[in-house]
């Protein structure tokens, strides 16, 4: 009788090599965000955890898809250095500030009243003329482009200690607590506020001691960290819209096979649209939240932020223009194609739904 035993201990015997070889084969991706590893308290971590499952299931676990929460690896710039290397580090998410850092065009994304709601912001992001915009990441930072998540919720409120802020008359001799951006300054000044640029860390302190009289971010950060306790007005006004980019190694991403970058592409494409609608469920129970908790709460009406834009955006131009040096034109395609966005927006609703 033929022995059959041999060739299964050889075949045994190779398996650990052949287990070895799909370990080398299988690639790593590594994503850095400054947010918690948090399923509730921000959009981006549950977009990537989504991410992750739809990659890791889409390549057959040729992709591993890790992710480092709480700034582990680094600060947002630190981060993106990482990645322009592709090699210890494939992908980071970071915010306007350190994205303009790498990418000078990006500083647009600091006009202000830009959109007048989120469909229109998401419609923007997600359509084709901002991924062109993008596109150029590529070869100016070897980092491409993957999509943009609404930091915190995008559309920013004020708090301050003084009164409430209703009519751009009520900003007229505030000191008001900006981040280190000059644009943020220009459109501060423009409305008549003083602007007093700070580090995150000393916001509070600041408040507390009256060095600024107030300061703005999403509501669900004026909620997380307390700024009820240190102020007492808020006003919803969205002047600003923060943004955070998705970005990861162009390097790395030519080293995938097209199958794999397919998997990468689309799967970030689900995990934004993810992280649109829970950064707009946790920005309107944070909203409610603010209204509960600081002793008076008002949302700007749509008449007087198109009054407050009219003043800010002429004086935001020409900084972004003549003292940050972006060319004029380009400055114009952008802002037209905000407004066309927003207008397709209502059109396309009113054909579809209003008929």
């Amino acid at each position: 009788m033929r022995n059959t035993m041999f060739p299964r201990l050889t075949a045994l015997a190779a398996l650990p090599l052949a287990m070895a070889a799909a370990q080398v084969q299988a690639e790593e991706m590594a994503i850095a965000t400054i947010l918690p590893e948090d399923m509730t308290n921000n959009e981006v971590y549950p977009a990537l955890i989504q991410f992750k499952n739809l990659v890791e299931t889409r390549t057959n676990g040729e992709i591993t898809v890790s992710i480092f929460g709480n700034s582990q690896l680094g600060s947002e710039v630190e981060t993106a250095s990482e990645v322009q290397g592709g090699r210890t580090l494939q992908s980071t998410i970071i915010t306007t500030g350190a994205m303009s850092s790498f990418y000078d065009d990006y500083q647009l994304m600091t006009a202000p009243f830009i959109f007048d709601n989120w469909r229109q912001a998401w419609a923007f992001f997600d359509g084709e003329w901002f991924a062109d915009f993008m596109s150029g990441t590529i070869e100016e930072t070897n980092m491409r482009y993957l999509g943009t998540f609404d930091d915190g919720g995008g559309f920013v409120a004020f708090t301050n200690n003084e009164r409430p802020i209703k009519t751009v008359e009520d900003l007229e001799g505030l000191n008001i607590r900006t981040e280190e951006n000059p644009g943020h300054v220009a459109i501060m000044k423009s409305l008549g506020a003083s602007a007093t640029p700070l580090p995150w860390g000393e916001v509070i302190t600041a408040l507390e001691t009256g060095l600024a009289d107030g300061q703005f971010n999403a509501p669900v950060l004026n909620t997380t960290f307390n700024f009820d306790e240190v102020t007492d007005y808020t006003t919803l006004t969205g002047h600003v819209y923060n943004s955070a980019a998705w970005l990861v190694s162009e390097e790395w991403f030519q080293s995938l096979t097209e199958e794999q970058q397919q998997a990468i592409v689309t799967s970030a494409r689900e995990a934004i649209a993810i992280g649109h609608g829970m950064s707009g469920a946790l920005a309107t129970a944070s909203w409610v939240e603010s209204c509960e908790r600081f002793e008076e709460c008002y949302i700007m009406p749509p008449e007087e932020r198109a009054r407050m834009a009219e003043i800010a955006t002429p004086a935001w131009k020409e900084w972004i223009v003549n003292d940050f040096g972006i060319e004029e034109e380009k400055v114009d395609a952008f802002l037209a194609e905000v407004a066309r966005v927003g207008e397709a927006v209502v059109e396309n609703d009113m054909a579809n739904y209003g008929q």
